[in-house]
């Protein structure tokens, strides 16, 4: 998961999903950070899911 620095002094923060909790896909997510802290998330227009 990937979202997007809305600012010019916010940064794009990038991390794994690890869980899915919503149905078919949905958020919520489980994602481990890169800086390695996790926790849950709803995704916003700034968010996109990549496969890399």
């Amino acid at each position: 998961m990937i979202v997007e620095g809305r600012t010019d002094t916010a940064h794009r923060r990038e991390g794994e999903i690890l869980e899915v909790h919503g149905e078919n896909g949905s958020p919520p997510y489980m994602v481990r950070w890169d800086d390695g802290h996790e926790g849950t998330v709803f995704p916003g227009s700034d968010a996109h899911v990549s496969e890399s």
